[in-house]
């Protein structure tokens, strides 16, 4: 098994935490993975992007220049990013940030989620990356959506209940929406 994905926004957006979250959910399943990030000069509203490869094997270079899969919550990143999806791979576009014409590929298996507006209806819309998370763990299965969730106590250890329960809450969403196709 051999995956990849690049994940990319503005900064302030969680790119990094999206791809932390499936990097450790990928070391806990005992794949090999690398986690390689880049930033804009900007710390926040500045470019974000953060290449994830996951594998059964030794992984011989953390770079791709053509990834199985991207996600983009933001209309710089689809213009740079989506060109660079491998043909019959998938692309996780965030239109609540985006407007969807723009994703133009045929070739590709193309989810159009409007990850800030589902976020807003769970009452942050923060949780727009947890929510993009979800969905794209459930269109790729890539790794566990249950062990993503289950995982939300240690990768957060000084939040509280409510924090942890919220993002289960926007994860699970996420989910749901790449199954149905709707808020729900």
């Amino acid at each position: 098994m051999y995956y990849d994905v690049i994940i990319a926004g503005f900064g302030g957006q969680g790119i990094m935490l999206i791809a932390d979250i499936l990097a450790l959910i990928a070391m806990k399943e005992e794949k090999n993975v690398t986690w390689m990030p880049s930033y804009g000069v900007e710390m926040r509203g500045g470019t974000a992007n953060c290449t994830v490869v996951l594998s059964s094997e030794e992984i011989g270079s953390p770079v791709t220049g053509h990834p199985m899969s991207a996600i983009v919550m933001n209309e710089p990143s689809l213009l740079k990013y989506e060109p660079m999806v491998k043909s019959k791979g998938f692309l996780l576009v965030n239109t609540s940030l985006i407007d969807p014409e723009k994703a133009k590929r045929k070739d590709i298996d193309t989810l159009l989620l409007p990850a800030n507006y589902i976020a807003k209806k769970l009452g942050n819309s923060q949780m727009a990356n947890m929510v993009a998370l979800g969905a794209f763990i459930e269109k790729t299965k890539v790794v566990s959506l249950d062990l993503a969730i289950k995982l939300l106590p240690e990768i957060f250890p000084e939040r509280p209940p409510k924090f942890i329960s919220n993002n289960s809450r926007a994860i699970e969403k996420g989910a749901e929406f790449a199954v149905k196709g709707e808020q729900g």
